[in-house]
């Protein structure tokens, strides 16, 4: 038997999927569609790691991504508070990096 998806439960899930949708255009206005995983706070930065959900925008064959498809971007706000994803810097990338695979390592623990 299939889900329910007019129970408020079901529905209330699926609104927070689609938040977690972002959109990334690049100098040339080509959109590529990323899905935030999570944020991670380092320092007094955060970052988003977000996956590529778009195949044809994204490095992926045969629906097989490259570790490309994976992003990390630092979160920030605009004057109305709508969120920002800009480019770390080199040295940010490498502190989010080793953030993002001491938290990996504890919940494989886990």
């Amino acid at each position: 038997m299939g889900k329910d998806f007019s129970d408020p439960e079901i529905q209330a899930m699926m609104e927070d999927e689609i938040n977690n949708i972002v959109v990334i255009s690049d100098e040339e206005g080509n959109e590529s569609y990323f899905f935030e995983e999570m944020v991670i706070p380092v320092g007094n930065k955060n970052y988003a790691i977000l996956s590529c959900i778009d195949n044809e925008s994204c490095d992926c064959v045969d629906g097989e991504c490259d570790e490309d498809s994976v992003v990390i971007a630092r979160l920030e706000f605009d004057e109305n508070g709508e969120p920002v994803y800009l480019d770390p810097t080199d040295k940010e990338f490498e502190e989010v990096k080793e953030t993002y695979g001491k938290l990996f390592n504890e919940w494989d623990e886990n």
